[in-house]
C-alpha cells in the first residue's frame, strides 16, 4: 500500500480556512487531537469545505488563504484505502493494535514533512468511512464509494515552518441565515452519505475485508 510519497513543488496556491470564533495572533499548526491527518492547521481547496464545519458557531470566519509551498517537504496521499487506513489512525482507531507494523507505519507516515496534502472526508464521506470503520462495510464497498464521490483536497500544515508561509488574503463572518442555509446543506450532505452507504453495503456485503479483520491480521 505504498500509495504516498514525499514532494516539493515551487507554488503559491489559494486556500480556504473556516475557524470557530476567529485567528487571533499567529497561525499555529494547532487543532483538536483526532482529525484526518493529525494535530495542524487545516485548509481546503474549496470556499465550500470548511462552511459546513462551522456553522453551529455564532462567530464563526471563512477565511481565504495563500499558502506558498516553495522549500516545504509535503506528503501526497493518493485517495485509496491507504488513505483511509491514514485517517482511521489519527481519529484513534488503531490503537487496540498499538505498537504493530500496521500502526507503526501510519504513526510514522506524516513524520519529518511540512505538509500532509489529501483528499477530505467532508459530510458525505464522514458517513460511509464511519461504517468502514464500525464493520459495517468492506474495504471493497469504501473503495467502490471513494470513486463515486466527488472529494475535494485538503493541505494540512504540521509544522512553524509551513505556518509562516501561510498569508490571510481575506476574512469573513458568516451571518445568521447563511449559517442556517449551511446546516440545512450539511444534513442534506450527510443523508446522501446513508444512501450511498446503504447501496454500496449491498453490492459489495460478500467482497473484501471488514475493518476488524484488517487490524487482525496484525495480531
Amino acid at each position: 500500500m505504498e500509495t504516498s510519497k514525499l514532494i516539493r513543488i515551487n507554488e503559491s496556491i489559494t486556500l480556504y480556512h473556516g475557524s470557530k470564533s476567529g485567528i487571533s495572533g499567529n497561525i499555529t499548526p494547532t487543532s483538536r487531537e483526532h482529525c484526518d491527518f493529525g494535530k495542524g492547521f487545516y485548509m481546503g481547496t474549496e470556499k465550500s469545505q470548511p462552511l459546513t464545519l462551522i456553522c453551529n458557531y455564532p462567530n464563526a470566519s471563512l477565511y481565504t488563504l495563500n499558502l506558498d509551498l516553495t522549500g516545504l517537504d509535503i506528503l501526497d496521499l493518493n485517495l485509496d484505502l491507504d488513505w483511509a487506513l491514514f485517517v482511521a489512525y489519527n481519529r484513534g482507531k488503531m490503537d487496540l493494535i498499538k505498537g504493530s507494523s500496521l500502526y507503526n507505519r501510519y504513526a510514522d507516515l506524516g513524520k519529518n514533512c511540512d505538509i500532509i496534502k489529501g483528499y477530505i472526508a467532508n459530510d458525505r464521506m464522514f458517513i460511509v468511512l464511519d461504517r468502514f470503520f464500525s464493520g459495517i462495510i468492506t474495504d471493497i464497498a469504501l473503495i467502490h464509494s471513494l470513486s463515486a464521490l466527488k472529494l475535494g483536497e485538503q493541505y494540512v500544515a504540521l509544522t512553524k515552518k509551513a505556518c509562516d508561509k501561510i498569508e490571510i488574503i481575506n476574512s469573513q463572518v458568516l451571518t445568521d441565515g447563511e449559517r442556517e442555509n449551511l446546516k440545512q446543506e450539511s444534513e442534506i450532505n450527510r443523508s446522501k452519505g446513508v444512501s450511498l452507504a446503504e447501496e454500496i453495503c449491498r453490492k459489495y456485503r460478500r467482497e473484501g475485508r471488514f475493518f476488524d479483520e484488517i487490524l487482525n491480521m496484525e495480531n
